[in-house]
């Protein structure tokens, strides 16, 4: 989002970053050998795009001076490492515990957080919802009545799923656990796919063993045995 500003705004934010307790609109104009007019109009316009708040004020001998920071969603905007730590993180986790274990752990962070988000089973359009509102793009596409897939048009978690392919487990279980289902992953970004596609099944119970030991077996056994 930093580029997207010009460059005095990125100088500011900047001083901002190493300035955390903030700044007045003197020391900006010093730092960036502008005027105080021009400060001015640089902070309210990083203050409409939530990147600049006012902080404390700080006395002075004559009016105390008002101190600009940065929010937290500037410093979001700064460099940061989340894909790095999760790399290593994942590659720690499946050599102490092996990679069954770790798919298994993946499968149950998705159905926790598919529980924080409903208590209960949803249909694709509200999965769906709770999937936009954590970045995937996605819709729900209806081949008939009886027959929907979801797409996704963005992986949150494409770079990190490119090297640890185990990270899609965490969406086949979240999606699942919301639905109330199985999930057939389709198609895949990371193995090439143009998007993700996920088709929910009903789960499918299994069939419980016939019980070899009924009653008359029970009773040859008895038939057999010596008086």
């Amino acid at each position: 989002m930093l580029e997207g500003l010009g460059r005095t705004q990125q100088d500011l934010l900047n001083a901002l970053l190493h300035h955390a307790g903030g700044m007045s609109i003197d020391e900006l104009a010093d730092h960036l050998s502008v005027t105080r007019t021009a400060v001015r109009q640089h902070l309210a316009a990083l203050e409409r795009d939530a990147l600049v708040l006012r902080g404390e004020t700080r006395p002075t001998g004559r009016r105390p001076e008002q101190l600009y920071r940065l929010t937290d969603h500037a410093r979001e905007q700064f460099p940061r490492q989340y894909q790095m730590l999760a790399s290593v993180l994942i590659e720690e986790v499946a050599d102490i515990i092996g990679p069954d274990a770790l798919a298994s752990l993946m499968r149950s962070m998705g159905r926790k957080l598919a529980l924080d988000r409903e208590p209960q089973v949803v249909d694709e359009t509200r999965i769906v919802q709770h999937m936009n509102q954590a970045g995937y793009e996605a819709e729900v596409f209806f081949r008939s009545s009886d027959d929907k897939e979801i797409v996704a048009h963005n992986c949150v978690f494409h770079r990190l799923a490119a090297t640890h392919p185990v990270v899609c487990e965490l969406d086949l279980a979240l999606i699942g656990a919301l639905g109330g289902g199985e999930v057939d992953h389709t198609e895949c970004m990371v193995r090439g796919g143009n998007v993700c596609r996920f088709k929910l099944r009903p789960l499918v119970e299994k069939a419980s063993e016939p019980d070899n030991s009924g009653p008359s077996d029970r009773t040859d056994r008895a038939d057999d045995s010596p008086d």
